[in-house]
């Protein structure tokens, strides 16, 4: 009996010991710091991307209005080495996991500016491909993961509406080419793509707007 009670005491001595614990891991993540991304912005960013991140040089993305979730992936990828770029493997590499959240909230809080496609020739053909996909060489539809109007998914898929053709044409011919790495299921899809497929849908994503 005194050993069964010892028992019970031992159990609830642990749960009161683990409260404090549980309590802690249920609290919400602290918010991005907009102020200091702005900061982080000015002093590392702006050069390439714009003070706000918006339609800045056709070869490096548009920022504004991106995903903080994707953003914040990219740059942890970019630090570790697991996407390649000369320029931006050096400028993640000093940024902490809360420096990145708070750049990328800061660029997600701006709204972006529409963009418009170039190529009337090739438009209707990146409409195409972005909303049927290529049945005969199995490439999926665009819009299954970067959404009909560009929107994209959180974290995974960007925005895309309105993003720079040049920026978009580089990233899929990465992909294709074995450059860029970091994202399975693009290498994939590029892979089946010819220079005319992807110029096209480039072009007709940098038109989209949502």
């Amino acid at each position: 009996m005194k050993s069964h009670v010892k028992s019970l005491l031992a159990l609830l001595a642990a749960a009161v010991m683990a409260t404090p614990l549980a309590a802690s891991e249920s609290k919400p993540a602290a918010k991005a710091d907009l102020v200091k991304g702005e900061a982080i912005s000015a002093q590392v960013c702006s050069a390439c991307h714009t003070a706000d991140g918006s339609r800045g040089v056709a070869t490096n993305p548009i920022l504004q209005g991106q995903h903080p979730e994707y953003l914040v992936k990219q740059l942890t990828e970019f630090k570790a080495g697991k996407r390649a770029s000369a320029v931006m493997n050096g400028m993640a590499a000093p940024l902490s996991d809360e420096d990145m959240k708070n750049v990328a909230a800061f660029y997600a809080s701006k709204e972006a500016k529409p963009g418009a496609a170039k190529s009337q020739e090739l438009v209707a053909l990146g409409e195409k491909i972005y909303r049927g996909g290529i049945a005969d060489r199995k490439v999926p539809a665009c819009a299954g993961c970067h959404s009909p109007t560009g929107a994209g998914i959180p974290a995974q898929y960007p925005r895309l509406a309105g993003q720079h053709s040049d920026y978009t044409e580089l990233q899929l011919k990465n992909f294709r080419d074995g450059i860029r790495k970091n994202n399975t299921v693009m290498s994939g899809v590029a892979a089946k793509m010819n220079d005319r497929e992807i110029k096209a849908v480039a072009d007709y994503v940098s038109g989209l707007h949502n």
